[in-house]
């Protein structure tokens, strides 16, 4: 017998409504469930905690957070001049959840100081933004300093060439700008003094400040609350203008006469190759809102370091430059590294 109220045909047409129904809110929950992001997000930075690297990360990652209402963590992976960390991101899914502080080092020049890597700077990652560039800055142990009457760097030019190999450089790690910067002092200089690397600017400060070392050419914002408490001593700065937060410090062409020097750093996020551009470029916008506050702009000028905020197209021309630029560099030094 036929039920009063619900015939065959109206049946069969509630049912497909039922499950048209069910299907719409399967989809939605799985759009929510793949809605970008819905789990923390590492930042991976490829030098020990305390370097400039570390220093940037850690002042963009809450902003990140604030944004994008999930957490994005530093975990940092130091080794091998930033290769260990640049490798985990390249080899890591283009999901959005894994993103890399890369620097001059990772994605400027150690393409051309190591003759194989396990990762392609360019191939393996898309470039989100510039965070920031900086100058180096070349210090010596104050200590030091006084007991040998440095105050210039023609002052350290000339201990350092009566005392060939007896002078250590430190630097953050093999291939990096600290280590490049150096290189290139000592090529145009002539003098001759073993290179110590460690595994992030920090470890090294602290050596420098103990006077187990005694120069290095470290990334400004690392190595200026170190000036600023007198512990160590800035003779010049390796960029090609001086920098607003330390106006007093020459630049090393000025310092030394050596025409041309200019070896400055820089600091971006990348996310790895197949990432979708449109998490690539609500990073960027972010990313860029946030260095554009005036906040943010005070906090990293006072450190030393120039905002940036660039487009992916334009930091992805930015590195294709800096890979021409550092492989020149690289050769004029004479910097390898098997």
């Amino acid at each position: 017998m036929k039920h009063p109220f619900l015939t065959r045909r109206a049946f069969g047409a509630a049912s497909l409504g039922a499950v048209a129904g069910t299907l719409l809110l399967a989809c939605s929950v799985g759009h929510a469930q793949n809605a970008w992001p819905n789990r923390t997000v590492r930042i991976i930075v490829p030098f020990a905690p305390g370097g400039t690297t570390d220093i940037l990360a850690r002042a963009i990652a809450p902003e990140l957070t604030k944004a994008f209402g999930q957490s994005f963590v530093i975990d940092n992976k130091a080794g091998a001049g930033g290769n260990l960390g640049a490798d985990a991101v390249a080899k890591s899914p283009g999901d959005g959840y894994t993103l890399l502080m890369g620097t001059v080092g990772t994605h400027g020049i150690n393409r051309a100081l190591y003759p194989k890597l396990p990762f392609d700077p360019i191939k393996d990652f898309m470039p989100i933004t510039l965070v920031a560039g900086v100058p180096n800055v070349m210090v010596v142990n104050t200590e030091f300093a006084a007991a040998n009457n440095i105050n210039t760097v023609n002052d350290f030019i000339k201990l350092a060439k009566s005392k060939p190999g007896q002078l250590n450089m430190a630097s953050s790690g093999n291939g990096t700008s600290i280590h490049l910067s150096g290189e290139l002092f000592k090529s145009q200089t002539g003098i001759f003094m073993p290179h110590i690397p460690y595994r992030g600017s920090s470890p090294a400060l602290l050596d420098l400040s103990a006077g187990n070392v005694q120069v290095m050419f470290d990334n400004l914002p690392s190595a200026l609350p170190l000036i600023k408490g007198g512990r160590l001593k800035a003779l010049a700065v390796t960029s090609a203008q001086r920098s607003g937060a330390l106006p007093d410090v020459p630049t090393i062409e000025e310092a030394a006469g050596l025409k041309g020097f200019e070896a400055t750093s820089w600091f971006g996020l990348l996310a790895p190759a197949g990432t979708p551009p449109d998490i690539v470029n609500r990073i960027q916008q972010e990313v860029a809102k946030s260095l554009a506050t005036p906040a943010m702009k005070e906090k990293l000028l006072s450190q030393g370091a120039n905002p940036g905020g660039n487009s992916p197209a334009q930091f992805a021309t930015m590195i294709d430059s800096e890979h021409k630029k550092w492989a020149q560099v690289v050769k004029v030094s004479g910097a390898r590294i098997d």
